[in-house]
Parts: structure tokens; sequence; C-alpha cells
């Protein structure tokens, strides 16, 4: 499957990475209810999707725990572009693969420059031009 941990509502602040609906999402927003006579504390967090932008809701005890994807960050370099799709090589492990090139860094891509990706539960991203 994909790397994942758990992590505590609680704990989380604007900024982090959750899973909600089974994608990656970014916290964008949150609230923190006080808890009630015979409650506890809510968590009001509003999350903007990692891979399709789309924007989340959830709301849950403050002491539930949600699964936080695990990210990771690696360089590559760019062999060719084509169209939408870039063939990358990694960096480490010099494995090839296309990759889509996002609408906001086709600008700055071309053949030979280095960019940072994100390995996101089994899906890569390319995040920035180095």
């Amino acid at each position: 499957m994909y790397e994942k941990k758990l992590v505590s509502v609680g704990s989380l602040k604007k900024g982090d990475t959750i899973i909600i609906d089974g994608s990656p999402c970014k916290i964008s927003d949150m609230a923190t209810s006080r808890p009630g006579k015979h409650g506890h504390a809510k968590v009001n967090l509003m999350a903007v999707g990692l891979l399709d932008g789309k924007k989340r809701n959830l709301v849950m005890p403050g002491h539930d725990k949600v699964e936080a994807p695990i990210i990771e960050k690696k360089n590559a370099q760019i062999l060719s572009v084509s169209g939408k799709n870039a063939n990358v090589m990694d960096m480490e492990t010099y494995e090839t693969f296309d990759m889509e090139i996002p609408d906001e860094l086709k600008a700055d891509l071309h053949e030979g420059s280095e960019v940072l990706y994100w390995v996101i539960m089994g899906t890569k991203v390319i995040k920035q031009v180095k």
C-alpha cells in the first residue's frame, strides 16, 4: 500500500497533511470548540486536496486519531518534455519515469533542469524547479 501514520487530531496545526476520504490534504484552517458539559472538545478542520485541489471539511473529537501520509521529498532531472508530461530521472536511484507537469511550472521546465518531487501515497507530483 502506501506509507502513513496515525496522529492525534488535537496535535495538528495549520499546514499539516492528513488523509480525508482517502486523499491527502493540507490543512488550510482549523477551529477547536470548547468541551461541553458532558462532551469533548471538537476540532473543525478545513483542508485542500494536495492532488486534486478539492476543499474538504472534517469535524471530530480532539482526542481521536486520523491518518497522515508520509511524504517523501526527492530530486530528479528532466530528461525530456512532451506536452503535459515530462520524462524524469531520480537523482539517487537513476530510475526513469513519466510525470505530469503542473500548470504553474510549465514555463520553467526544460530538458536538463532539476526538480523537487514528492511521493504522496504512491503518486509522484512535481513541486518546484531548482
